[in-house]
């Protein structure tokens, strides 16, 4: 085992640092640090590489969405809903209208998405890349808004996903989500206590 363990890392030292990275992504985020877009970009350049590896190829596309709303995310957060010019952006909540707008997109990308690994691709779990891609997305977009509700949607995808890739053995990638899991819920937690304290 100890001569296979450095084969391993070697092995998989792009999604381990990637891994890595996005741990520290989501926790900077749970602590709504600025921080978080620079190692969300970093994060997403190294699983941009490992999921087209690996043959998750919306979860490849993904990242590329994910760098792109990471530069928006930054540029919102430091200069969004501020009030106070000295402040950074305030967290949200999602009213009713925005939720079935979004949920209406959601299926829609999901539909959109579902297609094009049919047609165009080899991916052997076309369903499930779909659902995740398409909340994931929607999660992203509430995160760089600011509102509480993208750690709801993130719990949900996390969990999924630490699943779907222990099944495809790429066991960082899935210690990776059920971190992601557990400072999900943290991150709603403080964010919730956040809002009520800035109320």
């Amino acid at each position: 085992m100890t001569v296979e363990l450095p084969e391993w890392l070697l092995k998989n030292q792009v999604e381990i640092i990637g891994a890595l990275l996005g741990v520290s992504y989501v926790i900077l985020s749970v602590r709504q640090s600025i921080l978080t877009w620079p190692a969300g970009i970093l994060t997403s350049a190294f699983y941009i590489f490992v999921f087209l590896k690996s043959g998750f190829y919306a979860y490849m596309g993904l990242q590329v969405y994910y760098v792109l709303i990471s530069l928006y995310g930054w540029y919102f957060w430091m200069k969004g809903n501020r009030k106070d010019e000295k402040r950074q952006s305030s967290v949200g909540r999602l009213n009713f209208r925005s939720g079935m707008i979004l949920l209406v997109f959601t299926s829609l990308i999901f539909v959109l998405i579902h297609f094009m690994l049919n047609k165009f691709t080899d991916s052997r779990i076309p369903v499930t890349d779909s659902i995740l891609t398409a909340f994931s997305i929607t999660a992203t977009w509430l995160l760089a808004r600011k509102i509480l509700e993208n750690w709801l949607l993130w719990i949900m995808v996390d969990a999924v996903s630490a699943i779907v890739f222990s099944v495809k053995g790429m066991w960082p990638t899935s210690v990776l989500y059920f971190i992601y899991t557990v400072l999900a819920v943290s991150g709603f937690l403080k964010w919730k206590k956040s809002m009520i304290r800035n109320g």
